[in-house]
């Protein structure tokens, strides 16, 4: 088994633990400077508390130098939509004459307009295009993420985006944790009929996606204009029925009652949160949720920020990520969230390490086995070319990921 030895770290910053971090804890991280790390085969097996090196640590395999750098856990990207084709940059002449998001999507634009040219995409392609993202991806320090279906809305093209993800988690360096998001819209064949469209997702394409091991989790989008409370229960019932997760986008623009299902059905995660209301606060404290908070899509659209700090105080755990995707939020770049978690939703560093790494792989049903940089854990890790996480939520539009070690393998 290959022993790894990652030295001269300046400071070792993580948070602790296999749980879901909430209220005070959430700020909670552990750091120790001038520090080294042992790792064997996959697996950290040791952590110093100084840089002095047991002697019996001569005969590693391999040395990483630190530099005195920050080494944090590996980042989990906790919400994309990572599988599509067509970007909508032609969009841009609609926002800046003030059409909404929702009038966008009402027009057949939006979600229906990246289904189109996601339809007509081969597997190949959807495969070719998500495999060159993963890779930026990996190289800007996040090591494991999720990823949706959700722009093919029938059962070949929802089966043939679950596909590519599973070929994508086998194939590349990432974790790639799959989500069914069928119930992304409503298409074009079922226009007023979005009962029977629910219906067929849930006897046709979900015990497929179940019976083939094709997606972890089941998503829906709960909002005005897409699918009312009632179809999210009964889309999410289904799921529990069958074994899958429980994830749901909900309030994003109107608080319409997901937050407060998402509550109720104890869901893993409810992503947005943006018009979440005093209801869906209460109810997914008490459900134990987390909030999969998303500032990217917020700073895209020109539109309020979720409000996190409330969040916190009322003890809900607090993620955050990116919601790649090509109309509301078309970047990848967890660093600059990060930014965006210190300025709009004035979260503290240590609050925000804890939100990309532990909170997210809780949420992803893996705080057993990343988050954290603890013995025992999986050796996912970060070299910042930074001294502390105060720097890496000041920066922004620089890659400070210096070096990246994704299963004890240095990736290059």
């Amino acid at each position: 088994m290959a022993k790894t030895l990652v030295k001269n770290i300046g400071r070792l910053q993580t948070p602790i633990g296999n749980y879901s971090h909430k209220g005070d804890a959430q700020g909670e991280n552990k750091k120790i400077d001038n520090t080294w790390i042992l790792i064997e085969g996959e697996i950290i097996t040791a952590i110093g508390e100084d840089n002095n090196i047991p002697s019996n640590l001569s005969d590693v395999d391999k040395e990483i130098d630190a530099f005195g750098g920050l080494v944090t856990p590996g980042l989990v990207d906790g919400h994309t939509h990572l599988i599509f084709s067509g970007f909508r940059q032609n969009e841009i002449v609609l926002k800046l004459k003030g059409a909404s998001y929702l009038d966008i999507l009402r027009s057949g634009g939006g979600i229906l307009d990246t289904v189109r040219h996601t339809r007509k995409a081969s597997a190949k392609e959807l495969y070719i295009q998500a495999e060159e993202a993963v890779t930026e991806i990996m190289y800007s320090g996040v090591t494991t993420m999720e990823a949706k279906s959700g722009y093919g809305l029938d059962f070949d093209n929802e089966i043939k985006m679950l596909n590519v993800i599973k070929d994508l988690n086998e194939n590349t360096k990432m974790s790639i944790v799959p989500t069914f998001m069928g119930a992304h819209a409503i298409p074009p064949e079922y226009e007023g009929k979005a009962d029977d469209f629910i219906e067929m997702l849930c006897e046709e394409v979900m015990p497929y996606v179940k019976e083939n091991e094709l997606a972890k989790y089941c998503d829906i989008f709960c909002e005005n204009s897409v699918f009312n409370v009632k179809q999210s229960e009964r889309y999410l019932g289904k799921a529990k029925e069958l074994g899958l997760g429980l994830r749901i986008h909900a309030d994003e623009i109107e608080a319409i009652g997901g937050s407060k299902l998402a509550g109720e059905m104890k869901t893993s995660s409810a992503e947005h949160l943006i018009s979440i209301d005093e209801e869906g606060l209460a109810a997914m404290a008490k459900g134990g949720t987390t909030a999969m908070c998303l500032p990217g899509t917020s700073f895209y659209l020109g539109v309020k920020f979720a409000p996190v700090r409330e969040m916190i105080e009322r003890n809900i755990p607090v993620a955050i990520a990116t919601d790649y995707n090509p109309g509301s939020c078309p970047s990848f770049n967890l660093q600059f969230i990060m930014t965006l978690g210190y300025l709009k939703y004035r979260m503290t560093p240590e609050e925000i390490l804890t939100a990309v790494t532990i909170n997210p792989a809780c949420a992803l049903g893996m705080g057993k086995e990343i988050g954290t940089i603890e013995v025992g854990k999986r050796a996912d890790l970060v070299i910042w070319d930074a001294p502390d996480m105060e720097m890496l939520c000041y920066r922004f539009g620089t890659d400070l990921a210096m070096n990246v070690i994704k299963k004890g393998v240095e990736i290059e």
